[in-house]
């Protein structure tokens, strides 16, 4: 069997969706330098639910996460946060979207070096002009651990505390869903586990939505479900994941593609 053998899975459809997506493809170049990165993908995330996206190098994790954040075009279909319809926005609609509906968590923390860890994880809602509800915030800063780190600028900070101070600012506008792309990967081991155990927290006590893209089953482990893709589309889906099985997954995904 090879991967094009399997079908392609209809994903969290019929749940209330955080966001979601319709026959979304997204195609690089023309001609012989053509990449189809995503292939007409059907898929809603549900609100107050983990999913971790996982598949080979290539596989079209990143441009899924991006499209459907509206951080990248799209060239068909279409995607969703919440009911607003992606593409119907203008940038300065779209601009404003991403700072009030989505949160991100990316791979190298994104802070300012000048501002407290306080005034980052605020700095969206500044820019914005907007007054952070004070009890979430709260909520928020006590959830990741950060209350005794709030004067400290991100050089007084270690790896760990700066990814905290990154989910913070994530959440700390209520966000419809939040995207984290490799969070903990520059991290140590009991690092990554303290920020997955937040992500997960922050869903489970919180409700918050997430989607993360990792390579890593033990992070994947964290989630809810968790979502595999190769060729640019869903192959696959799992519930309740463990290290094991999504292991076990991902060897026969790279098996089926070696064939």
């Amino acid at each position: 069997m090879t991967i094009q053998d399997i079908p392609t899975p209809r994903v969290g459809l019929d749940a209330p969706a955080a966001a979601r997506s319709v026959g979304l493809s997204k195609i690089y170049g023309a001609g012989d330098t053509r990449v189809v990165a995503l292939d007409a993908v059907d898929v809603a995330f549900p609100r107050g639910e983990f999913t971790a996206i996982m598949g080979p190098s290539g596989a079209g994790k990143s441009t899924l996460m991006h499209c459907m954040a509206g951080l990248d075009s799209v060239t068909s279909g279409q995607t969703y946060i919440g009911t607003t319809e992606l593409s119907s926005l203008n940038d300065r609609q779209l601009t404003a979207l991403r700072r009030d509906e989505i949160g991100f968590v990316f791979q190298a923390y994104n802070l300012l070096p000048t501002l407290t860890a306080l005034e980052n994880i605020t700095l969206p809602m500044d820019i914005a002009g907007r007054r952070p509800d004070q009890e979430w915030l709260d909520r928020v800063i006590d959830t990741v651990g950060l209350r005794p780190r709030l004067a400290h600028r991100p050089s007084e900070l270690s790896g760990g505390q700066q990814q905290r101070v990154a989910c913070a600012r994530a959440l700390a506008g209520r966000p419809e869903i939040v995207f984290a792309d490799e969070p903990t990967g520059n991290l140590d081991s009991r690092s990554s586990a303290d920020i997955l155990s937040f992500l997960q927290t922050s869903v489970r006590a919180m409700g918050q939505t997430i989607v993360m893209v990792t390579h890593d089953p033990v992070a994947a482990a964290y989630a809810d479900r968790v979502l595999f893709l190769a060729d640019g589309r869903i192959v696959d889906g799992m519930s309740a994941p463990n290290r094991e099985r999504v292991l076990e997954r991902m060897k026969a995904f790279d098996a089926a593609l070696g064939a």
